[in-house]
């Protein structure tokens, strides 16, 4: 089975987590896969933003595949997280703006994922939790560390230490999600709409695409060197003291700078 999909519009990258008939469940195979598409859009010069989404209208990812986890030993457990943490890495790391379509549900590792991504767009029908206590384990995967860069040490405590599934508005409300797509018109909870061919969960996720893509796009018309710079000054001042911050954010404007007179010398 193929777990991860890949579909390219124009200069950006979809990259579907395909087990939809176990909520996106992430396990072993997964991971290796989705580590081969990063290293391979690592060296792609025409993809400048990358799109993570869930395959179905269901979920993003409802987590690591516990019937996958339950057989490990202490020693898997920690080389699978290791793995992990290999994938999130190059995610968070990646020199492309990466962007999380949430769709339904993102729970345990399935957040974990999105957290790694520079922004989270997510449907009015998402559901995001730190749900591990809710089995009697703790998270592994980063949310201890991410999650609490994102909406503050309080608000992680209370999301890990209670396992609650909050809504995609308060997902937003936290700052835990940067934009909340909604359906148009004010449709009920009725099967169909739209002449009564399309379910509205799938009208809604092909609505939250177009979002991500739009932004995208917008992020894509910006010069992609400027944008690898502020990404990693970003990234580098959540380690750095203020100070050091600033040196460091001079240095990319200067080599930004430079970069632009050698252009406009050479087109003398």
């Amino acid at each position: 089975m193929v777990y991860i999909i890949t579909e390219k519009k124009s200069n950006i990258l979809i990259i579907k987590i395909n087990r939809p008939g176990v909520s996106n469940a992430i396990n072993y195979d997964l991971v290796t896969e989705f580590k081969n598409i990063m290293d391979m859009v690592f060296c792609d010069g025409d993809v400048y933003s990358i799109i993570i989404i869930g395959q179905g209208e269901k979920s993003f990812s409802a987590g690591g595949d516990l019937n996958y986890v339950v057989k490990m030993s202490p020693s898997e457990a920690i080389d699978y997280a290791n793995h992990v943490h290999d994938l999130l890495n190059k995610i968070e790391n990646s020199d492309k703006p990466v962007i999380a379509a949430i769709n339904g549900f993102a729970l345990g590792g399935g957040c974990q994922i999105s957290l790694a991504c520079d922004l989270r767009i997510a449907s009015s029908n998402a559901r995001i939790g730190q749900t591990e206590v809710k089995i009697g384990i703790s998270p592994g995967w980063g949310s201890t560390q991410r999650l609490s860069r994102i909406v503050g040490v309080s608000k992680a405590k209370e999301m890990i230490f209670t396992g609650r599934i909050v809504t995609a508005e308060e997902a937003h409300n936290m700052k835990l999600v940067d934009k909340v797509v909604y359906l148009d018109g004010g449709y009920g909870l009725g099967k169909s709409f739209n002449n009564g061919s399309e379910p509205k969960e799938l009208i809604l996720k092909e609505k939250l695409i177009s979002e991500c893509i739009a932004i995208a796009e917008t992020i894509g018309n910006n010069r992609s060197a400027a944008l690898r710079i502020s990404k990693t000054l970003i990234n580098k001042s959540r380690d750095s003291d203020i100070q050091t911050g600033l040196f460091l954010e001079q240095l990319g404007y200067r080599f930004w700078l430079e970069n632009l007179k050698s252009k406009r010398r050479l087109k003398k």
